[in-house]
């Protein structure tokens, strides 16, 4: 007969802690071993009225640094880098929170990790620090309220400083790939590192669907013996936005293939999306869809930036429209090659102010898998099957559209009709 003090919860936060401690120790062992990254195996909110505390669990101390930054309201933990080995649901503050909206964490930079707090009103920073605990450590990161002039000041303070230290670029990825003489295709996995992206219901993650995906297209191209696939990440670490633009021209990139699965309100809405840049998007949904990649910047703690105005001569034009021509025919073709994969939007051609589609030399286009929002996609997305299926058949698209233009370019030009 089980005592009355008896619960199932219990059991399981018990069973949850045991989890732990294991993770914890063969942290400890594996350091002892190896000089790998700090583990961090679990994290917990402390909510009051007069502060809020984010408190992580990890196999040993690390140095913290933190400051608050603005559009939107957050603080930015900077931290070497440490191996993140907690589900992402617990990024989700409770409701009680008065100061924490919700959090996440990864990679930000080669041997760095950040951890970006979003604040639901504003605050100042009480402590950020590790502290041994037991065979392992803490990050406490501790929040007070302030007035919004306090945050503001800080923050701006916090910038002014950040700009005195840090270097103009913010380049923080290295180059992929070596030179080829073959086609370059440059296949960009959206989001990575502390940049999540979307997520299913059941913790799936939009960073490492997309970079699944991306792999198994790189398989399937090189396997062609054609082309030469260049990743603009190789990992699951955060790359700016211009940077993977950037890394497709280092490779003298032909083609520029950016590769998401996001979520709608709506869960009906369901397959494969695919999206050219155009200054005016092309309905509600792309504007939205937009909207929120352009903000992957902003998810890795970055501050916005305005768009760099493009030079308006007539050979930047001409450029730009000849670009944006093949870009509309690789959409076409790759539209034309999923409809064998069965797993189409209803409105596939859709276009919008996407900022790694604006190269005006590089024909650019993103491929929207599906949504995590939609059961159906979700399914299809998390199948291995469906993965290489699909792969393949966007494989089949880029040669295809590549052979088109192999086509075209050797095609006599006529000469022009004599006047009657």
């Amino acid at each position: 007969m089980l005592p009355p003090s008896f619960s199932w919860e219990m059991v399981s936060r018990r069973l949850a802690l045991g989890q732990a401690m294991i993770l914890v120790g063969w942290g400890m062992a594996f350091a002892a071993e190896n000089t790998g990254p700090v583990l961090a195996v679990g994290s917990r909110l402390e909510a009051a009225a007069d502060h809020s505390r984010l408190v992580f669990e990890l196999s040993g101390p690390v140095k913290a640094s933190a400051h608050p930054s603005t559009n939107p309201a957050r603080i930015v933990v900077d931290l070497p880098e440490v191996a993140f080995r907690i589900d992402p649901k617990e990024g989700r503050a409770p409701a009680n929170s008065r100061l924490i909206k919700s959090f996440r964490y990864g990679q930000f930079a080669p041997g760095r990790s950040r951890v970006v707090i979003d604040l639901a009103a504003p605050a100042r920073i009480i402590k950020a620090e590790s502290e041994s605990a037991g065979e392992g450590a803490t990050l406490a990161i501790e929040l007070a309220p302030a007035t919004q002039a306090q945050f503001d000041a800080a923050a701006a303070e916090s910038a002014a400083a950040l700009a005195r230290s840090e270097p103009a670029s913010t380049e923080t990825a290295p180059l992929f790939g070596a030179p080829s003489d073959k086609l370059v295709v440059a296949i960009d996995p959206g989001h990575g590192g502390v940049d999540m992206g979307a997520s299913g219901k059941h913790g799936e993650q939009e960073k490492a669907i997309v970079f699944e995906f991306a792999r198994a297209l790189a398989a399937k191209i090189e396997a062609g013996g054609r082309l030469k696939a260049v990743l603009t990440r190789n990992e699951d670490i955060f790359l700016p936005l211009s940077e993977r633009v950037r890394i497709a021209h280092a490779n003298n990139a032909a083609l520029f293939l950016s590769i998401h699965a996001d979520t709608l309100a709506e869960g009906h809405v369901a397959g494969a999306t695919v999206y050219t840049v155009s200054a005016k998007a092309s309905d509600a949904e792309a504007a939205k869809i937009a909207e929120k990649e352009n903000l992957a910047d902003q998810a890795a703690g970055l501050d916005r930036k305005e768009d760099a105005e493009q030079v308006g001569d007539i050979l930047f034009e001409l450029t730009q429209r000849e670009t944006r021509a093949f870009s509309a025919q690789f959409s076409q073709m790759l539209i034309s090659h999923w409809k064998e994969a069965g797993s189409l939007n209803k409105n596939p051609a859709r276009s919008a102010g996407f900022v790694v589609l604006k190269s005006y030399d590089l024909p650019s286009v993103l491929l929207e898998l599906g949504y995590l929002s939609s059961e159906k996609d979700l399914a299809r997305l998390t199948s291995p099957e469906w993965r290489e299926r699909a792969a393949g058949k966007t494989a089949e698209a880029i040669e295809a559209f590549f052979a088109a233009r192999s086509r075209e370019a050797r095609a006599p030009i006529k000469p022009p009709l004599r006047p009657q």
